[in-house]
């Protein structure tokens, strides 16, 4: 064999195992993406399925189970605003400038928010103004700070998911507040209860906050107990 032709049979062999190895690497670049796929697609079949099982074992806990003792949470005492706005209702898109901050009662739109949903974030929360409409029917509003950790709203959401007290007939809703949404909190306060009770014997109202500096469920029990849903301005709505 003459050395041009030896010098082709060698590049002939390299360009083969050159060959050979790019099919292997496809292979298993091939192989890697298809388990990929599989992974992922598992995971989002079973992420579903987990949160359900995990909605399913908050349903049967009390929401005290969760977060912080009411003696940690740096509660304030309840406030005693003044009440008013009952049945004034405003033409949806009207921004309305409350009193207080989260507001405890006052003028609203006339559609409340779905009863049945306890839970918002910043992405799907209604206007203030619609669930200030709630508070007028006995419900309990716990606001948070939009800015709070993702593991105290974590908190906050298995809360309002769990078996609620007696005393809120179930009537709960848990929704952020934004910073610009009204005049700021006391410092160091970064979620508030708030309830909107009816007319007392004077036929005055009030509107109630209770400001915390930590989750807590068993706080938030005791404020609904001490402001059921009866108390109300309009307690057979919802």
């Amino acid at each position: 064999m003459g050395k041009a032709s030896s010098q082709k049979q060698s590049r002939r062999e390299m360009i083969e195992k050159m060959q050979r190895e790019q099919a292997r690497s496809d292979r298993r670049r091939t192989i890697l993406i298809v388990v990929c796929s599989i992974v992922v697609g598992l995971a989002i079949i079973a992420y579903p399925a987990i949160k359900l099982i995990q909605d399913s074992r908050t349903k049967d806990q009390a929401l005290t189970e969760f977060g912080v003792a009411s003696t940690a949470a740096s509660c304030d005492a309840p406030t005693n605003d003044e009440g008013g706005g009952t049945q004034d209702h405003r033409p949806d898109g009207e921004k309305i400038m409350y009193a207080v901050s989260p507001p405890s009662s006052g003028p609203h739109y006339a559609n409340w928010a779905p009863f049945e949903k306890k839970f918002y974030t910043t992405d799907d929360r209604p206007a203030v103004e619609n669930l200030v409409h709630n508070l007028e029917h006995g419900y309990t509003i716990l606001w948070y700070k939009d800015t709070l950790p993702k593991d105290q709203i974590d908190q906050i959401e298995k809360i309002a998911k769990s078996k609620l007290p007696e005393s809120s007939l179930n009537k709960f809703i848990a929704a952020p507040f934004k910073q610009d949404e009204g005049k700021g909190w006391p410092d160091g306060k970064n979620l508030a209860f708030a309830h909107w009770s009816g007319p007392d014997s004077a036929q005055k109202s009030f509107g109630h906050r209770q400001f915390c500096g930590s989750v807590s469920g068993e706080a938030l029990k005791q404020f609904m107990d001490k402001y059921p849903a009866t108390d109300a301005q309009e307690p057979n709505g919802g």
